[in-house]
């Protein structure tokens, strides 16, 4: 009798396996693209995906993080859909196949699915998608290949190559000619799509890249946009960005989505000088960080940037008397899809009519605003600006140790890079030497002979960071030869200086340089407004010959007139800004 009831309790198990609803609900798989210990990025990351991917669903898993899944599949669908995406680039390379039991509650799409399982979601398939075929239906002969490919028209066969250039496997001019780059990239695709790698595509091979590249331009809302205003005819993605204002040299389109994607167009009416002069103003800009390429040729120029919060990509070039270009600025997570939108963006743009934005036309910003805002873009400010001088023909710099501390860049008078030759922190002092040769106007010559006390000096420096364009000079008196705790290689000046000023030179009367303007007071201690030091000019020629400068010193000198000590301040004296 038990053998019997086992039989039959055994029979039923096998019957309920074989219900249809049973199968799918066994055979449902997924595909893992990617898993977040946190519900926001999921949430975003999962939108990313969707705008590029079909069936994107997000699910809250046991473990407590969130997974991005494409499904439900069939397994095999799955397997070959998953190869299939991460040959395209469309997902990342450590994808994979999962049964989706470890998904819990979904979150993503927020719809009427959403509170549902994976296992609910497989259930409602009426039927699992098929698996993308690598063969073809019927068999059709390189001949037959070759003679409906002579039938393309041009504007298909230009399709063509820009399919396969947004796909990374052509790099070359999107002319419609079928020549040697654009075989190879045909067989490319073939070999990562599974097909026999022949360099020449069928008919059904041609249907499925196409498909593949207007899924995705659909998707992006890829369009051809003319903009008539600023002259300017390239392809947008319109599902991202759409127009918002105009201000000279700029056309804004602002973000259509959370995503924060936004696109400048360029577009100035000039020549060589004016390509050249916005190659150095956009890099002042905030949306052009400072981790990137810097490519400047005639007539032309790119300006890549990264940083935590934002990547952007620039490029204009100069056509028939104007400057035309754009600027693209996304997400980091946004990488993959937007490298592909730039390289089509580039490869569209186009000058049109004998146009361009009117400067004279922009709406006047108030007073307040002008000196952090250029056409309504925020201007980088360096972390600290300090003063210095140059001290030798090649342009190196003498400067305050604390205006070079963990810096990523640091630049003189905000347009020549320097590194760092030499620090000396019992002095405050730093060395700068160009990046790229210089030539100043003039330099220090130092007075290597004791001053008399209470002689007048002068300090010239940049008092508010660059502020008035300028140097400015402080007058004071030499009020002791040493420290207040006896350091012979510090001078006491009676002088009311700005933090800006550090790292300025002390001028004698005679002009020569006595000094550099340290840190205002000794470990932090507070003193009277009127109390700075100076780094003695011993000190300084010391330090300085050790770093290889050759350095200018002189005798005795008779006072200069008031005018010539301005011009010659104005001359030496630098300011240095550190970047982070």
């Amino acid at each position: 009798m038990k053998q019997l009831f086992l039989s039959v309790f055994l029979a039923v198990l096998a019957s309920l396996a074989t219900l249809p609803g049973a199968a799918r609900a066994q055979d449902a798989a997924w595909i893992q693209i990617e898993a977040h210990p946190d519900l926001r990025t999921a949430r975003e990351r999962a939108r990313i995906f969707a705008l590029t991917l079909d069936q994107v669903h997000a699910f809250r898993m046991d473990t407590g993080w969130y997974a991005i899944a494409v499904g439900p599949l069939s397994r095999g669908a799955a397997l070959a859909e998953a190869r299939r995406l991460r040959l395209s680039g469309l997902v990342p390379g450590d994808s994979y196949v999962v049964d989706g039991d470890s998904y819990a509650r979904q979150f993503w799409p927020i719809d009427s699915n959403a509170g549902t399982t994976a296992a609910d979601q497989a259930e409602r398939v009426t039927g699992t998608a098929p698996a993308p075929s690598l063969a073809e239906p019927a068999r059709e002969t390189p001949a037959e290949a070759r003679a409906r490919e002579r039938a393309l028209t041009g504007a298909e066969r230009r399709d063509l190559q820009r399919a396969l250039q947004w796909f990374g496997f052509y790099d070359a001019g999107i002319d419609g000619a079928f020549g040697r780059g654009t075989r190879a990239a045909m067989s490319d695709w073939q070999a990562a799509r599974g097909y026999e790698p022949t360099g020449v595509l069928t008919t059904r091979q041609r249907a499925r890249l196409m498909d593949e590249y207007r899924t995705i331009q659909d998707r992006l809302g890829m369009r051809l946009v003319t903009d008539e205003t600023a002259g300017i005819r390239l392809l947008v993605p319109t599902a991202l960005v759409a127009f918002d204002r105009y201000e000279p040299p700029f056309a804004h389109y602002e973000a259509e989505t959370q995503d924060g994607v936004r696109l400048l167009l360029i577009s100035q009416a000039g020549g060589r000088a004016t390509l050249h002069g916005l190659y150095d103003v956009m890099q002042t800009l905030e949306i052009v960080p400072l981790d990137g390429t810097r490519r400047r040729d005639a007539d032309s120029f790119l300006l890549t940037g990264r940083d935590d919060e934002i990547v952007s990509y620039t490029h204009a070039r100069l056509e028939d008397g104007f400057v035309k270009g754009f600027t693209l600025i996304w997400p980091p997570e946004m990488d993959a899809t937007m490298s592909k939108i730039t390289r089509a963006m580039q490869a569209s743009l186009a000058s049109v009519g004998d146009t361009a934005l009117d400067e004279s036309a922009a709406p006047p910003l108030p007073e307040s605003q002008r000196r952090d805002l250029l056409s309504g873009l925020e201007i980088r400010k360096p972390a600290m600006s300090r003063s210095g001088f140059y001290v030798d023909d090649r342009g190196t710099v003498l400067t305050a140790a604390e205006v070079v501390a963990d810096c990523t860049r640091i630049t003189i008078e905000g347009d020549y890079e320097a590194r760092v030759a030499l620090t000396d922190a019992a002095l405050g002092l730093a060395v700068l030497r160009p990046t790229a040769a210089l030539a100043p106007i003039g330099y220090a010559a130092f007075r290597e002979t004791a001053p008399r006390l209470r002689s007048e000096i002068a300090v010239a420096g940049y008092s508010f960071g660059g502020a008035l364009g300028a140097p400015t000079l402080s007058y004071g008196e030499l009020a002791e030869l040493s420290g207040l705790q006896g350091e012979a290689e510090l001078n006491r000046l009676s002088l009311r200086a700005e933090e800006g000023d550090t790292g300025g030179p002390v001028f004698a009367p005679d002009g020569r340089v006595l000094g550099m303007l340290v840190a205002a007071g000794p470990d932090g201690k507070r003193l009277p407004e009127d109390v700075r030091f100076a780094a003695e000019a011993g000190a300084l020629v010391a330090r300085l010959r050790e770093a290889g400068v050759d350095i200018r010193a002189g005798g005795d000198a008779t006072r200069v007139a008031a005018e010539d000590l301005t011009g010659l301040a104005r001359d030496i004296t630098v300011l240095v800004s550190c970047w982070k």
